[in-house]
């Protein structure tokens, strides 16, 4: 059947005159200005709530020039977004001070449940070296639905921490409080478990990293001063400024969990040696814990260095009749007891 030459043309204008539109759009920036500005007021709105939850959560009031300072936003792009946000109800202002309305702190714990779980994801899942995790949050806390929220929380198994130790908000809200005292409050000779690690500054979570500290880490207080802390964990020696360790905190291990002086990393055992593996750190997680599980690293494995490379890694080990070769920071991972 031939079409009607009349409707043939009016789809063919219409057609031409969409497109026309769209080009035009584009090209004067409608997009830009419109979806993308709204993306951008939404995140720098969200971004707010959550700066000033974890203000008021640390029992500090918040201000305008501080609120600047740590979200990085002029004092008049803030005060325009101080306005909108007040205008929706989410914040409050009395004089300087700036603090969340109920529905405000809603909404801040919506999107913190977003980034710890988000963080957890990145932790189990992926290969992502720990140093990224929060900045690739910060960018994923704004784009993941109510829906896809849920699915993600219960893909890991419904959660109730993060990575670091923090509490992962429940869906209505219900978040955990933080037990434990910082590191620097710790007595000497005392023992302790390592419950919470802080991931900013960044210049500060960087040195925690580089000493290889991580969570359920046990360690044993030999001195501390005004200056530093000195502890021992794992076979090591470890020495903090009073700076960096307020950043990690610790509790008191239950009587079950007894400090072990002779447990040790496996990387500290020296060609011809042996050794009974008494667990994997917590710190190992998803594909690489399965991997050395699958190795044979399971608790009252017997376990020996048969050589060691010119560079000092990789070693080999024999475990299971079975060589296994490992880099060090690998073999930190696993946990020994030595054999005379």
């Amino acid at each position: 059947m031939i079409p009607d030459p009349k409707i043939a043309l009016l789809i063919f204008l219409a057609i031409a005159a969409i497109a026309f539109l769209i080009g035009y759009l584009i090209k004067s920036g409608f997009w830009k200005s419109n979806f993308k500005g709204g993306y951008q007021l939404k995140t720098q709105t969200e971004d707010v709530l959550k700066q000033l939850y974890h203000v008021q959560y640390s029992g500090k009031k918040a201000t305008l020039n501080a609120m600047a300072g740590a979200l990085k936003i002029n004092d008049k792009k803030l005060v325009a977004l101080i306005e909108y946000m007040s205008a929706l109800e989410l914040i409050k202002v009395s004089g300087e001070i700036i603090s969340l309305t109920d529905e405000g702190k809603d909404y801040a714990l919506k999107i913190i449940r977003i980034h710890r779980l988000w963080e957890k994801y990145l932790s189990e899942k992926t290969g992502i070296h720990k140093s990224e995790w929060h900045k690739r949050a910060e960018k994923m806390e704004h784009a993941l639905s109510p829906e896809e929220t849920e699915k993600l929380y219960q893909q890991l198994g419904n959660p109730r921490y993060d990575p670091h130790g923090d509490p992962i908000p429940t869906k209505t809200g219900e978040i955990a409080s933080l037990s434990g005292t910082p590191l620097c409050n710790l007595e000497e000779n005392s023992q302790a478990k390592i419950i919470h690690i802080e991931d900013e500054p960044a210049v500060i979570y960087k040195q925690i990293i580089d000493k290889k500290l991580h969570i359920g880490q046990h360690i044993k207080m030999l001195e501390l001063d005004e200056h530093k802390v000195t502890f021992t964990s794992e076979g090591e020696t470890y020495s903090l400024s009073n700076i960096v360790a307020s950043n990690i905190g610790v509790k008191i291990p239950d009587t079950e969990e007894i400090f072990e002086d002779q447990r040790v990393r496996l990387s500290a055992l020296e060609v011809g040696e042996k050794a009974k593996v008494v667990g994997i750190s917590r710190e190992c997680r998803g594909a690489s814990r399965r991997r050395l599980l699958d190795f044979g690293f399971i608790n009252g494995a017997t376990i020996e260095t048969s050589m060691n490379s010119p560079m000092k890694e990789p070693k080999a080990y024999m475990i299971k009749n079975t060589l296994i070769a490992l880099r060090n920071d690998q073999a930190d991972l696993i946990l020994i007891e030595k054999i005379a």
